[in-house]
């Protein structure tokens, strides 16, 4: 079982794996992913498509929206990596 720390440290990896010119040790939890980093639609697309490859995570486009800051990423993906 990931505790949210862990989830947010997995996300966090992503991130920096797609956003190579950002530095996301500061990334604050409730500020909106696309505020704080320069991600355009196809980095967003990439963090999609990692989480499923690497983690097994399917996110619908519906649920994107969820996606938006750290914490709404930690609490919406937090239950499918503990699945």
């Amino acid at each position: 079982m990931l505790s949210n720390a862990e989830v947010r440290t997995k996300v966090l990896d992503i991130i920096a794996d797609i956003a190579l010119d950002d530095d996301v040790t500061g990334i604050k939890d409730e500020v909106a992913l696309r505020e704080q980093l320069d991600l355009d639609s196809m980095d967003f697309l990439d963090i999609v498509m990692e989480l499923k490859k690497r983690h097994k995570i399917e996110v619908p486009q519906e649920d994107y929206p969820r996606l938006a800051t750290m914490a709404s990423c930690v609490e919406y993906l937090a239950p499918k990596f503990n699945q």
